[in-house]
């Protein structure tokens, strides 16, 4: 169970340990592994919404926290060339800043754990289209057989001769979790617009509640400490309302810088202060021996 500050800052209890021992050298940290996650939006009269889901509070990482539909890249989804609109891989790979295999990786991860939790696919039969409807006892077997990882997702959509529609995704920002954190993830964050035919559904295990709500409203209910986040999250909710559109904010995307951003944690006179380079609301002081300020 994580700790909330005066807002809604996830922030789990056990971090003031594990960063002493960082800064004391006893902490070796561990190798973020790869991960990708959509912020799925649509208009509405108030402007555009954004999909959120609530992780249960007995989840391991982040519980209680609000999301977005995400998980880790399937090493699985680089090895098999799928059908592909959009940018090339190339232009993925310069953009995401690794190499084409790694892109491919990293977009049907993308696109896959939105349609795992979120039931939402973006791929179609052709390149300039969508599938209209993913509900039906078919379409739940193939989503059981992703989440259980008894297929990958390439192979899926090539059973089914789907395209995936990378154009349909904006590459928005890239967080690294920090070094003391005993799970790590180096995590692409995506824009995407809800498809027209399709609707969102809870479908995440992970998740006991969704939402749709605005950039700023969810905002509102972090600062009242009302809405658990972390601070990717918050820090994307804040730039996200910043658009009278969706498709506003997905012809944005392009223009995004996506240097990694992480955590540092450094000792200053006798206290450790935590900081996220380019988010000063996120910084924390924490005293030796006590709780964070």
């Amino acid at each position: 169970m994580a700790n909330a500050q005066a807002d809604g800052q996830w922030y789990p209890p056990e971090w003031p340990e594990r960063i002493r021992a960082l800064t004391d050298g006893a902490l070796t940290p561990v190798t973020p592994k790869r991960a990708a996650t959509v912020m799925l939006l649509k208009d509405t009269g108030d402007g555009p919404v954004v999909h959120m889901l609530r992780r249960r509070t007995s989840m391991a990482f982040a519980g209680g926290a609000y999301a977005y539909p995400g998980g880790g890249v399937d090493p699985r989804d680089d090895d098999q060339r799928v059908r592909w609109a959009g940018p090339a891989r190339a232009w993925w790979a310069d953009r995401l800043g690794v190499d084409e295999a790694g892109a491919q990786a990293i977009v049907c991860a993308a696109v896959r754990e939105t349609y795992e939790e979120a039931g939402v696919l973006l791929a179609g039969p052709a390149p300039d289209s969508v599938v209209g409807d993913t509900t039906g006892e078919d379409w739940e077997a193939d989503r059981a057989a992703l989440v259980a990882r008894e297929t990958s997702f390439a192979e899926f959509l090539d059973r089914r001769g789907l395209v995936l529609r990378s154009d349909l995704l904006g590459a928005w920002t890239r967080w690294i979790t920090p070094e003391f954190e005993a799970r790590r993830y180096d995590t692409w964050f995506f824009a995407a617009k809800l498809p027209e035919g399709q609707r969102t559904r809870n479908a995440s295990t992970e998740a006991d509640r969704t939402v749709w709500i605005t950039p700023r409203a969810a905002a509102a209910g972090y600062d009242r400490g009302e809405l658990l986040m972390m601070p990717p999250t918050i820090a994307t909710l804040r730039q996200l309302a910043a658009y009278d559109t969706a498709a506003e904010a997905l012809d944005a995307a392009p223009g995004r810088d996506l240097t990694p951003v992480r955590a540092t944690a450094r000792l200053v006179e006798g206290e450790i202060v935590l900081t996220w380079p380019g988010h000063d609301e996120f910084t924390r002081h924490i005293p030796t021996g006590g709780a964070p300020a």
